[in-house]
């Protein structure tokens, strides 16, 4: 840590150690401000309150061992100051939700509902949920993304040099992640790509949507047939990039919306969904995630929630 004598009292200026090369500004102040919610992280970045080698910064800059990064004093809350006391079904849910685990890597099978981290609205989520539980742990970090209501495989980082390995490796294309979605009609394609750009944030009808879009972002899903149904299909997604949305985004652009999906999907199917099948979430699951680490290939699978597949073996018996 450095001291600079002319800053104002309670303001840090923080040296960036070898370990957190490669970490997000946002990740990095989250652990050195204790306590603060995401949205004050934003708050105090996008205001120029902190400061990355003296210069405004976005909060999705990847630090380097050797940066400077001044953190203001932040006022918390007593709600947001005082300790997380996690919901008991949590605690079980989450404790029972772990696939793998080692020195290195942890990846759970998250229920569907739970964020993976806390946010506007959002008490808490999968992050948060893990510290105050695991308490001991010295580091766990998010390595990726799922959306709120989708439940699968998601991996946590038990080590800086974890989350940078990962995190290269999804940059590079190295991590294969397979979704189980159902998906409305009969989808005839057989094996098929999406290469559609996204952008984020499009305002439609006052809500924040994702929209394919020339101008968007690079993002490709390949969607493979696993069992065809008069009324719906279910396919295996894989993605080559992770966009917010993308699966659900690329599968209603091809006419296809996913069941349950109550930003792009469709509302009578899906209001016949819950009369026939009893299906009350969207229907999106990520079931296999493969990654290499520390010359390891680590292949884990997550097996169909029980409320997802009631709802297949209902459309087998009515095929």
């Amino acid at each position: 840590m450095l001291i600079d004598s002319s800053a104002p009292v309670g303001v840090r200026h923080v040296e960036v150690p070898p370990e957190y090369a490669g970490q997000r500004l946002d990740n990095f102040l989250l652990r050195e401000l204790k306590g603060a919610p995401k949205s004050l992280i934003y708050r105090i970045v996008r205001k120029g309150e902190v400061r990355l080698n003296g210069g405004r910064v976005q909060p999705d800059r990847r630090l380097r061992a050797g940066d400077v990064v001044r953190v203001p004093p932040v006022r918390l809350g007593a709600r947001e100051a005082g300790p997380l006391r996690p919901p008991p079904e949590w605690i079980e849910r989450l404790r029972a939700a772990v696939l793998y685990e080692d020195r290195d890597l942890l990846v759970l099978d998250k229920p569907a509902g739970l964020a993976v981290h806390k946010g506007s609205g959002i008490e808490f989520g999968v992050i948060e949920l893990l510290r105050a539980i695991r308490r001991e742990e010295p580091f766990l970090e998010l390595a990726h993304r799922l959306d709120r209501e989708t439940s699968g495989c998601l991996a946590l980082a038990r080590t800086p040099e974890a989350l940078r390995r990962i995190q290269d490796s999804l940059r590079s294309g190295q991590v294969e992640k397979r979704y189980l979605a159902l998906a409305r009609g009969y989808w005839n394609h057989g094996p098929r790509e999406v290469d559609l750009p996204l952008r984020r944030n499009v305002l439609r009808g006052g809500e924040r949507m994702v929209e394919a879009t020339a101008d968007g972002k690079p993002a490709l899903t390949r969607f493979q047939p696993v069992s065809l149904f008069k009324p719906a299909s279910l396919l295996e997604a894989r993605i080559g990039t992770g966009r917010t949305h993308q699966i659900r985004v690329h599968a209603a652009e091809i006419g296809h919306p996913l069941a349950g999906d109550d930003k792009y999907g469709d509302p009578a199917f899906d209001r016949w969904l819950a009369e026939q099948c009893g299906l009350r979430r969207l229907f999106l699951h990520a079931h296999s995630l493969m990654l290499p680490l520390e010359g390891r290939d680590i292949a884990v699978s997550a097996p169909l929630p029980a409320e997802l597949k009631s709802v297949v073996d209902r459309l087998s018996d009515g095929r």
